[in-house]
């Protein structure tokens, strides 16, 4: 979903069938993750934005704007889900994880030292954000950074580019995962990560 846009009138596509992350997250994890959880916050964000003073405004601007409204955390936090998972799926595809190439990859080791590195730093970021939410690897004045946002938050509000994501909402592993939260964790970044998209996204 791209930012500079108006925000959507019908779900993003998957970017992959539901089976296709299989054996590593699960048809029925996909399923219900995208079918159900994605699709709610969709139907929501459509029935909110009508009538709004974020109606007629490109999704950078909702997010940026909405998130300091109090009168409009609902609507900010339906949007800002929508374009989340929207990202999340696109941060994964069917025969990812490895290493990351090109630029990235440069940057990673210039920034963190080493990609071993990196790998540890976003893993503990993962485990320890308490509750529900997201970790990001971000680009922030032309250097890279790990953040960890709750619930709804992304890191487009403070200015920041996300590079790519992963979900820490208990409904985007607990089916697969239970509350194993670091067998996930290591699974996306092992096997799932799309470092294709955050080279892109540089």
């Amino acid at each position: 979903m791209d930012l500079n846009n108006m925000f959507p009138g019908e779900m993003p596509e998957l970017p992959y069938k539901t089976f296709d992350l299989e054996p590593y997250i699960s048809e029925k994890t996909v399923s219900f993750h995208y079918g159900k959880h994605h699709k709610a916050y969709m139907e929501k964000a459509l029935a909110m934005l009508p009538g709004s003073a974020y109606e007629s405004l490109p999704v950078k601007e909702i997010l940026t704007k909405a998130t300091l409204d109090r009168s409009a955390s609902g609507l900010f936090n339906n949007v800002a889900q929508v374009w989340n998972h929207d990202f999340y799926w696109k941060s994964m595809k069917p025969k990812g994880g490895g290493e990351p190439q090109g630029n990235i990859r440069k940057m990673i080791e210039r920034d963190f030292g080493s990609f071993d590195k990196f790998k540890e730093d976003f893993a503990v970021a993962g485990a320890t954000q308490f509750g529900s939410g997201w970790v990001w690897l971000v680009e922030d004045g032309g250097k890279l950074e790990i953040v960890k946002t709750a619930n709804a938050q992304n890191p487009i509000a403070d200015g920041q580019k996300p590079l790519l994501t992963m979900d820490v909402w208990e409904h985007a592993y607990y089916l697969d995962f239970q509350n194993r939260r670091p067998d996930y964790i290591k699974i996306y970044l092992e096997y799932l990560v799309n470092w294709d998209f955050a080279e892109s996204n540089l």
